[in-house]
């Protein structure tokens, strides 16, 4: 059995991904400083083991790497918050990036030579077209999208040097729980729609604002294109089986394919909940985009990967049965 390095493993979309892949033929082991992450999402036992440590431990990933014979690593630890970082520049290329470069330099030494990066859409900045594929143009607009770009750079030019294979996963709005209502999502601070919406439909938020009501969308509010964090967690596991095969070094977009607006995303969750949620309209938002929305071709012809769940209505009822299920209460920390 193979045994993978998860970094972040025990947050939103890495512990789908480690629920997935420690079920089928990798031993993995979760490295999370659980700053963010809840260590009640991850099922342990032979098949996935936790370390409580930070990827900027240099001592701490040399004792893993001696203790592990790593076929890859699977790196999604990040901050991941766009606002802080334009507040805070400093935290995210500190850990996005220069941490970053820590892992990558032990795992060279180590002769682990396969990486998959939790990248973002992020890092391609406003559209220059839509859907986005992934030749489109990568101009990232905060820190947060820099820090992952300059990563993905740093990876390139290790696969250039060293040999290092690498799949980047570039995600649009990652979204939903598992089906089973035994994982899902709860950030702090939230700032992801779906949850948030759901959270004010049940009286536990303010009202929800709406920040800009007159882009040429088809009802005025920003599109964006929705992926099951699910869909996302078998997209990793493919990306592993993809560089066992030796495929060439590269980047995919997640997503559907298809965007829905903030409105809809309302109008849905009060169809799902049977609730009215109660919100208002605020200025646009600094660096927001009317549309973002994923080509995914690439994924489906190279990566054999296309998102199974692509209706909103979907993604928002796995989100509402999270949000009312008995787990989510062992996520408080």
């Amino acid at each position: 059995m193979k045994t993978i390095l998860v970094t972040g493993g025990a947050g939103y979309i890495g512990s789908h991904t480690c629920r997935l892949i420690s079920s089928k033929e990798y031993r993995i082991i979760v490295l999370d400083n659980l700053e963010y992450g809840h260590l009640d999402a991850l099922s342990l036992d032979e098949g996935c083991i936790f370390i409580n440590g930070d990827i900027g431990d240099k001592l701490l990933l040399v004792e893993l790497f001696e203790e592990y014979d790593f076929e890859a690593v699977v790196h999604f630890a990040a901050y991941t918050y766009v606002g802080e970082s334009v507040n805070n520049p400093e935290k995210y290329y500190r850990n996005n990036f220069t941490s970053g470069l820590i892992l990558l330099d032990i795992m060279m030494k180590y002769g682990c030579r396969k990486l998959v990066f939790s990248s973002t859409c992020a890092t391609y900045g406003n559209p220059q077209y839509i859907p986005m594929d992934e030749a489109h143009p990568q101009q990232p607009l905060n820190a947060y999208g820099r820090s992952k770009y300059f990563f993905e750079q740093a990876v390139n030019d290790f696969h250039k040097a060293y040999g290092l294979e690498f799949v980047f996963l570039r995600y649009f709005n990652a979204s939903g729980a598992a089906r089973d209502g035994d994982i899902g999502e709860d950030h702090n601070p939230e700032t992801h729609l779906i949850p948030l919406v759901l959270q004010q439909a049940k009286g536990e938020r303010q009202a929800i604002k709406v920040f800009g009501s007159d882009y040429p969308t088809l009802d005025g509010t920003c599109i964006r294109d929705y992926i099951h964090v699910e869909d996302l967690a078998t997209a990793h596991l493919k990306a592993l089986q993809y560089l066992d095969n030796g495929y060439e070094s590269t980047a995919f977009n997640l997503g559907t394919g298809q965007g829905y607006s903030v409105l809809q995303v309302i109008n849905t969750v009060e169809k799902i909940t049977g609730l009215k949620v109660e919100f208002s309209f605020a200025p646009k938002r600094e660096g927001d985009a009317e549309s973002l929305v994923a080509n995914v071709e690439k994924a489906a012809e190279k990566l054999g990967w296309r998102a199974e769940i692509k209706k909103l209505e979907e993604i928002i009822e796995s989100a509402w049965n999270w949000e009312n299920g008995p787990n989510k209460g062992k996520y408080k920390k």
